[in-house]
């Protein structure tokens, strides 16, 4: 090792897609034991904070400041953990406390790269469990000659081209945070002067109607971006609805996350509008699709009158969102209707890069057994 690297601590990385966001995927062993420094070190590696990210892996937005960590599971039935951790661009925080289903679908690709996991066949299907939420999945990705397999027909909106399908079968999603999935215990509140969902299938999320707050629904993300003063209205719905939810102080939080609502525009079940929580989501994040979906199946919910729903216990539910729609296959319990048995959705990913990330030892160095 010359001088130079040895200013420098090098973390072996794969760099990926999942869905429609992407950051770098590291063994829990690959990175330090204790939290604080692990933290120090995922900042370190996506450049943050720094609105650009300018001296590290970042892309400049939530969606591209996103980290995966994944190890063997010791649970029974469970194959792989996966830790989710959202950063931020311009802030110092590493939030492990919300899951992303988005990145979720990049966890069993990086465990077939690695030889964490070996494939079963054509198809190989693992069950794993998200460490953010105590949430497991089955994920199924396509494993031709025990090779993953990233070319395929598979389209999803905001991504370009095609890839291999990967389907996530959740199986159980709600109150990932939340007490429940109803975490006030109603299907709708007046909260703050506006008629809301509080609701928890994959992700606490609070969705009112676009109208109620003075806009259509189908406002551009940049022109949402820019309006400071519905900005400044939602958060303070925020506020008040986290603590509704049981949620305490959420001023600090990535979740709630807030969901404007409309009738669909394009043949879907609604249009939406997310915003994640403080910038418009250019689509809609995997988990708020779930739970956008189930509010949708819901008897009394905000979504009641501009959901578009099919008849039947199987429903495919199309959340229309800025760049496109989201399909998620709900079914719902027969004897009960208001309880959904299952969530299932189509995801793709791609590895893009693989090699070693670095950062100063100043940060971490690895002698230092932290």
């Amino acid at each position: 090792m010359n001088r130079m690297q040895a200013m420098q601590t090098p973390i072996p990385t794969l760099f990926m897609r999942g869905g429609t966001s992407r950051g770098p995927f590291f063994l829990e062993s690959d990175l330090p034991a204790d939290r604080a420094t692990r933290d120090r070190v995922l900042l370190a590696v996506m450049g943050s904070p720094d609105r650009r990210q300018i001296d590290g892996l970042g892309g400049a937005h939530p969606l591209t400041s996103k980290v995966g960590i994944v190890r063997k599971s010791a649970v029974p039935g469970v194959d792989l953990d996966f830790l989710f951790a959202q950063l931020q661009p311009d802030q110092d925080t590493v939030d492990t406390t919300p899951n992303c289903g988005n990145m979720l679908a990049a966890v069993v690709p990086f465990a077939l790269e690695t030889g964490l996991a070996q494939a079963q066949g054509d198809i190989t299907t693992l069950r794993v469990l998200t460490l953010n939420t105590d949430m497991q999945c089955d994920i199924s990705v396509h494993t031709p000659g025990g090779q993953v397999a990233y070319d395929g027909d598979a389209r999803i909106d905001g991504v370009p081209g095609t890839s291999a399908p990967i389907k996530i079968n959740f199986l159980d999603t709600a109150g990932s945070v939340c007490s429940g999935l109803l975490p006030t215990g109603k299907v709708r509140d007046l909260i703050d002067g506006v008629e809301v969902t509080c609701i928890d299938n994959g992700m606490p999320l609070v969705i009112l109607r676009a109208a109620d707050v003075g806009r259509t629904g189908y406002e551009s993300v940049a022109e949402l971006n820019a309006d400071t003063a519905l900005k400044a209205r939602i958060e303070r719905l925020r506020l008040a609805c986290g603590h509704a939810m049981g949620l305490g102080d959420v001023s600090a939080r990535n979740y709630p996350k807030m969901t404007l609502i409309a009738p669909a525009q394009h043949g879907g079940s609604l249009a939406t509008r997310s915003f994640i929580p403080h910038v418009c989501h250019d689509a809609i994040g995997v988990l708020a699709a779930v739970t956008v979906a189930t509010a949708c199946v819901l008897q009394g919910a905000v979504t009641e009158g501009i959901a578009a729903v099919p008849a039947g216990s199987v429903k495919s539910v199309s959340v229309e969102h800025p760049t496109g729609e989201f399909s998620v296959e709900l079914e719902l319990d027969p004897a009960d209707p208001q309880n959904v048995t299952r969530a299932a959705l189509l995801r793709t990913a791609r590895l893009i890069m693989r090699g070693e990330v670095m950062v100063p030892t100043s940060v971490w160095n690895k002698g230092d057994k932290a």
